[in-house]
């Protein structure tokens, strides 16, 4: 090997390492396709058209980007969403910009070996190495729930993101606490951004998230050397900026009032919408009604399911999958009736009750981490 990701000079060969250019051209890549691919990911990342050739000229020059992919509470369906993309120039391109220095699922070694490519890769580009983590870190009970080469999750955590770049959760696990921290939490499960404080973070919650969400992130960040701009969750705003409703095909139905009242029958299969089967659409944040998955093919409710709201904090402890949002139809009133009867003057009654929605939604929140903590409370006394 006669190149590292730092940047530094190889000492038995004595030759620079090489740019992404040099070695995408080594490996057959034209820079039309660079080009193309840098014009994809502005866009994902909604960018303005200037930006793809600035941010090809950046990718060109870079060093690959050492990462440490770290796996604590999670089920590995984020590496699983990462690796199974549909779009392998898209794929290809992402991991010769990088260098996978860590990962718990895919590393070949193990063992000690395993723990020194980490710490190798940790001293070798200190203060540039970007920590992914997926999973949430148990802390109840000094964190025995989940170890790692005889080290809690939280040890590890701490030891590796001491001199990182920048952190990036992934998935709903890491972002928020996940599955593992939804009531009664036995664990003590806690998201990343409880416990790294003094590090970049970015948030790119999803269970799992889309493909083009972790490798744009990933992408930006190489290119420009900093975070994108986040939202109040720290979540990237180019990919979770609008709601799910926002952008969904079946959004027209939504304003005529026209809902499928069971997953069978005629309102289904005309492709109504699925608001009173429990659809989280207007309150979910997220870009999978554009980008979609496995390659563009589909989303959820475009399968005919409506959204389980999996980018949202607690979104397993707010009720009901297929139960409605709290403001019912009926509380809707004049608006809604009369939206299924008078087309664009019912838009504005329907994103009333969307914002309606997201309020009140967000108010449960608060009531329900507020119960929650009250609870731990009086165990604790």
């Amino acid at each position: 090997m006669t190149t590292n990701s730092s940047g530094k000079k190889n000492l038995t060969t004595g030759r620079q390492p090489e740019t992404l250019s040099d070695m995408l051209q080594r490996r057959g890549v034209s820079r039309r396709a660079f080009l193309k691919y840098a014009a994809m990911t502005a866009s994902l990342m909604a960018l303005p058209p200037t930006m793809a050739n600035v941010m090809a000229a950046n990718l060109a020059r870079a060093r690959r980007q050492s990462v440490i992919w770290l796996s604590f509470q999670e089920c590995t369906g984020c590496t699983e969403s990462l690796t199974r993309s549909m779009r392998p120039t898209l794929e290809d391109l992402i991991f010769d910009f990088i260098s996978l220095d860590y990962h718990h699922t895919l590393q070949a070694v193990s063992g000690h070996a395993a723990e020194e490519a980490r710490r190798n890769a940790m001293k070798e580009n200190k203060g540039k190495y970007i920590v992914i983590v997926d999973g949430s870190v148990p802390i109840k009970d000094g964190g025995i729930y989940s170890m790692i080469a005889g080290m809690t999750n939280l040890q590890i955590l701490e030891e590796t993101v001491n001199d990182a770049f920048a952190v990036v959760a992934v998935g709903t696990c890491a972002a928020y606490g996940g599955l593992p921290h939804a009531d009664p939490n036995p664990t003590g499960a806690v998201p990343i951004s409880d416990l790294v404080k003094d590090k970049p973070l970015i948030n790119l919650p999803g269970c799992p998230p889309i493909p083009e969400v972790m490798s744009g992130t990933l992408s930006y960040v190489l290119s420009f050397g900093k975070i994108p701009e986040l939202d109040h969750l720290a979540r990237p705003l180019s990919f979770y900026g609008e709601t799910i409703h926002d952008r969904c095909y079946r959004r027209p139905f939504y304003d005529r009032g026209l809902f499928a009242k069971s997953f069978d029958d005629e309102g289904a299969r005309k492709g109504w919408c699925l608001y009173e089967l429990g659809c989280k659409g207007p309150v979910a944040y997220n870009s999978c009604a554009t980008m979609k998955w496995n390659g563009g093919v589909s989303f959820p409710i475009q399968s005919g399911h409506g959204c389980l709201g999996c980018s949202e904090p607690n979104f397993w402890d707010m009720g009901g999958f297929y139960k409605p949002l709290s403001t019912g139809l009926g509380n809707m009133g004049s608006a809604l009736a009369g939206a299924a009867v008078a087309g664009a003057a019912l838009g504005g009654g329907s994103a009333w009750l969307a914002r309606k929605h997201q309020g009140e939604y967000m108010k449960n929140l608060v009531d329900h981490e507020k119960d929650k903590a009250g609870q731990n409370s009086k165990k604790e006394n």
